[in-house]
């Protein structure tokens, strides 16, 4: 069973962690992957289907925080509009347009696999939202040691978390789990925005 995990199940000890910077390429390693305290990967979007499984396969309490957008917006008009988190200064990264649409996607059919195949475990569902980075280069593997950077210290990083309810963008718009459109729907989950404070330790 796959649910959205809260800004309050955030916590290091609370579970096993795996971290995903999902890509879709036919041949490139797009995808960096973080399993616990391990070490970050570089990896095809197959090999990461696969890894994660396994890692799920054995853990107790998996959390899986996937760097895409894992919810959508929209506004009264029925129009997709930006979340709040998506929005820095006069940039826009939002999820309906670009490279976000695509690692959506991503999404989609990893967890669709992982929903049919780990029918036992109850897994929790985490965005992570990097776009927006510090003045340091940064790839894949930095991307989820950022994440999980986060995780493993959330009281000194709180301002990198948001509830479910601090992504709409305004008041009258509308939030759906970016999974509703394949049929499913596993709720809004929380959301870890590095802040640039967690990448001077990166």
């Amino acid at each position: 069973m796959i649910h959205a995990g809260t800004a309050a199940q955030i916590n290091w000890g609370k579970g096993d962690w795996i971290f995903l910077d999902v890509g879709f390429s036919s041949t490139a390693r797009s995808c960096g992957l973080l399993v616990g305290d391990g070490e970050p990967r570089c990896i095809t979007f197959a090999e990461a289907h696969a890894e994660i499984k396994k890692a799920i396969a054995r853990l107790i309490a998996p959390n899986l925080v996937i760097e895409a957008p894992l919810s959508a917006s929209f506004n009264s008009s029925g129009n997709p509009t930006g979340r709040s988190i998506e929005l820095e200064g006069t940039k826009a990264r939002y999820w309906y347009t670009g490279p976000g649409c695509a690692v959506m996607v991503a999404s989609m059919y990893l967890i669709r696999d992982l929903a049919l195949e780990s029918e036992t475990a109850s897994i929790r569902l985490f965005e992570g939202f990097v776009s927006y980075k510090s003045s340091k280069p940064s790839g894949h593997r930095e991307d989820v040691l950022a994440l999980r950077s986060v995780v493993q210290n959330p009281r000194k990083f709180h301002r990198a978390i948001y509830e479910a309810h601090q992504l709409k963008k305004s008041h009258g718009d509308e939030l759906f789990s970016a999974f509703r459109v394949a049929g499913l729907d596993y709720g809004i989950p929380a959301v870890i925005k590095p802040t640039p404070d967690v990448w001077e330790g990166i």
